[in-house]
Order: structure tokens, then C-alpha cells, then sequence
């Protein structure tokens, strides 16, 4: 079950990181957006979207795996990895600033995934010795 996390919980981060760089690319090589096929046929036409779609995808059934044996609490809010990831990728490569705020709000995200799995570990491990001590 752990490696089930160690290999699922980065491949579901991969996986919305390069969907959120890849449409942010993808959205920035289409502009100015117009409601006309052209537009259309230059957003389907940059290899970026294909990058997104193949992003969501592979969060879907990762995300959709995971759930079948992780707890939702701690899967939840480690599904929102991302959120630090696009922000330090999109500060390399979009020279986007990493602002204290920005960088304070990564650390509560790690701070709350951290507090999830840790409280999950206790309660997992309360109940492992539950019933070795009512028999």
C-alpha cells in the first residue's frame, strides 16, 4: 500500500503539473483568443494542448486509482501538490514571481498534507491495536 503512494501520489502531481504548464503554453501561443475557426484550428494545431489533454488524462485515472485505497482527507489534499509545483515551475519558466505570500501559502499546503497524514497514521494505527486488545 505504501508504494501505491510513493509511486501515485507524485505520478497524479506529474501528471495536473504538465496539464497546467502545457494548457498556460498552449493558452499563451493562441492569443488573441477569437471566436472563429482560426482560432480554433491555431489552439488544435500547437502541440501544448495535446500536452494538457494528455495531463487531465492521466490525472483522471490516476486521481480515480488512488481513491480506491487511500483515505479521501489526506488523497484530497495531497491531490493539490500542483499548486506548489506549477508555482515554482511556472517561476523558472515563465519568470513568474514567487512572492512571500505565494511561497507562504506552498508552505501551509505542505504543512496541512503533512498534519492529514500524520492524524491518518494515528487513527490507522489506533485501530490496528483495537482489536488485538478487546480479544
Amino acid at each position: 500500500m505504501r508504494r501505491l503512494y510513493l509511486i501515485g501520489f507524485p505520478l497524479l502531481m506529474a501528471f495536473d503539473t504538465l496539464a497546467q504548464l502545457s494548457f498556460k503554453m498552449a493558452g499563451s501561443h493562441a492569443l488573441p483568443v477569437e471566436a472563429n475557426l482560426a482560432w480554433l484550428l491555431r489552439v488544435f494545431g500547437h502541440p501544448w494542448i495535446y500536452g494538457a489533454l494528455i495531463g487531465y488524462i492521466g490525472a483522471f485515472f490516476t486521481w480515480m486509482s488512488l481513491l480506491e485505497h487511500a483515505p479521501i482527507g489526506p488523497a484530497f489534499a495531497a491531490s493539490h501538490l500542483e499548486v506548489v509545483s506549477v508555482m515554482l515551475l511556472s517561476a523558472w519558466l515563465f519568470h513568474e514571481p514567487l512572492t512571500l505570500a505565494r511561497v507562504a501559502g506552498a508552505l501551509l499546503i505542505l504543512a496541512g498534507i503533512a498534519c492529514l497524514g500524520v492524524a491518518e497514521s494515528r487513527e490507522g494505527a489506533a485501530a490496528a491495536r483495537e482489536p488485538a486488545a478487546a480479544g
